[in-house]
């Protein structure tokens, strides 16, 4: 059989991703299952996770392509689940040995593309909202891109507990499609919606004015501008440190994914007036490190649960068609230079 893996470059090159082919052993493994893939999402893999990880599994120069997430079938019932950074498969192979423990049945309603293309990004929202910033009912959630696949989650789950939601948009397109979301008809799903597109600074006054002058109890970010110039459109997009901290509540808390963040001691000051908090999202966390599997068996069904639950349907803003596997190299390739948020290949 044949797997999707990736060929790391040298220096700063970009990696290089192969189809190849992979064996099975003879003998499972103990709690292990072997298991038909039916449907794998892919997404950027982040080769410094993978340098920085003791559980990385290299082998001929190649780093195997373990940050997939996959609907898989045992025996005749569909489980979704995420392959751990040391596993020596491939999402991609027809058929795999993964641990029972890393699966969850998939609910019936919720069809197998829609579950890999809103598994990861599911996950990542349900740990920056629930572990990270402790959402509770009747608090303001500030959501940064909220028509992104990750934005869009968010959303979901937050309105789904009782949280009131402000956004930005990145072009009138995406911001015509939040403003158009509603769980009926009468009720938008977004309480404000900010367009950011038009290079004006209006994030501040319009959270202010919505929250009553005191700032929200939750700002979630898809990244941040360190600086403020940058020379790149798709960065003049993303809000600067000062502004997120500006726009926090007193005893708010800020969930980042910008892995390089730098605070001065200004921001620092900021947060500790306001007695405010700031937390990294990085989902490898959860099968990486094996003292939070406990957290991460009870995370992953509640997450997965949710999201047939939420007021709209997780495939949305950009549903795409699953692609056959022999164009999956090609997917991953867009995928891995941020050229396309999410793809699926279908087995």
């Amino acid at each position: 059989m044949k797997g999707l893996y990736c060929r790391a470059g040298l220096s700063d090159a970009e990696p290089k991703f192969v189809i190849q082919e992979a064996s099975l052993p003879d003998v499972i493994g103990t709690h292990q299952v072997r298991i038909q893939v039916k449907a794998c999402g892919l997404s950027p893999l982040d080769l410094k996770v993978l340098e920085s990880s003791q559980n990385v599994y290299v082998h001929d120069s190649a780093v195997y392509m373990t940050k997939q997430y996959d609907v898989m079938s045992y025996p005749r019932l569909p489980f979704p689940g995420i392959l751990p950074l040391d596993s020596p498969f491939s999402g991609l192979c027809d058929v795999i040995d993964v641990d029972e423990h890393y699966l969850v049945q998939k609910p019936e309603k919720l069809s197998s593309v829609c579950a890999v293309g809103a598994l990861r990004d599911g996950l990542c929202a349900y740990t920056a909202l629930h572990t990270h910033a402790r959402m509770a009912a009747g608090h303001t959630l500030l959501v940064m891109d909220g028509a992104s696949p990750f934005g869009l989650m968010c959303i979901q789950l937050a309105c789904y507990h009782g949280v009131k939601v402000l956004t930005t948009s990145h072009s009138p397109q995406k911001h015509t499609f939040l403003q158009q979301l509603r769980p009926n008809v009468q009720d938008p799903l977004v309480a404000r919606v900010i367009p950011v597109d038009n290079g004006s600074s209006d994030l501040l006054p319009v959270v202010m004015e919505e929250t009553g002058g005191l700032g929200v109890d939750i700002v979630i970010d898809s990244g941040v501008r360190l600086q403020e110039e940058e020379e790149s459109e798709e960065a003049k997009l993303l809000p600067h440190k000062h502004d997120i901290i500006s726009v926090l509540g007193v005893g708010g808390h800020w969930v980042t994914s910008h892995q390089d963040l730098q605070l001065d001691p200004p921001d620092c000051r900021l947060l500790f007036l306001k007695s405010a908090s700031v937390s990294f999202l990085n989902p490898e966390v959860w099968t990486a490190s094996s003292a939070q599997q406990g957290r991460y068996l009870r995370i992953l069904p509640n997450q997965i649960q949710s999201v047939c639950l939420a007021p709209i349907c997780p495939s949305r803003p950009e549903p795409e068609e699953a692609v056959p596997r022999y164009e999956a190299t090609v997917a991953m390739e867009t995928v891995q230079l941020h050229q396309k948020k999410k793809a699926v290949v279908q087995l």
